[in-house]
């Protein structure tokens, strides 16, 4: 049986779910052929992030990481009512998955310390946890909206990078979420 979720009235077939974050659940979607990502808000509290209004925040990210020139997946369309987002679907491996199959490659670090200066110049810290990075034609994507003001604690140098590579955080963090 069919699994269906719509955006603004439109049916998507769900085929699976792609990930859970703080904020919501991703699902591969597909219509007439063509996939899809889409996002369903939840409201499972989270212990280290505190969250207004989850569909307002993923719009308004959005809007301003494609101010500063982050390279991410197009919001197509946003139902409000229902709290979900249908966004352009973006195909292949996570860095998290790079780094735990020893794949990385220098240029993923260089494209990703070229998007930590975008963000930072537009004031904006981005969640740098490589499960939120795709790479499709050799090129990352930042995958999820979420972004907020800069704090340099935040910033990829200070705590992104302990992820990208298999430091003693990635592997307690492997270990830990198996």
């Amino acid at each position: 049986m069919e699994h269906l979720l719509t955006v603004n009235d439109i049916e998507y077939n769900i085929i699976k779910l792609l990930g859970k974050g703080k904020g919501g659940y991703s699902y591969l979607a597909e219509r007439d052929g063509k996939q899809y990502v889409l996002k369903q808000i939840h409201h499972e509290p989270c212990e280290y992030y505190t969250f207004g209004n989850k569909i307002e925040a993923e719009k308004n990210d959005y809007q301003r990481l494609k101010n500063a020139g982050i390279r991410i997946p197009q919001m197509l369309d946003i139902d409000i009512e229902e709290e979900r987002i249908l966004k352009e679907y973006i195909q292949g491996p996570t860095i998290f998955d790079l780094v735990k199959q020893d794949a990385m490659k220098e240029t993923y670090l260089e494209q990703i310390r070229h998007i930590a200066s975008q963000a930072y110049e537009k004031g904006l810290n981005i969640d740098y946890f490589p499960t939120n990075f795709v790479v499709q034609d050799e090129l990352i994507y930042y995958i999820d909206y979420e972004c907020n003001n800069y704090m340099d604690e935040w910033n990829f140098e200070n705590w992104g990078i302990k992820y990208w590579s298999k430091t003693k955080e990635f592997l307690e963090y492997l270990e830990n979420h198996q």
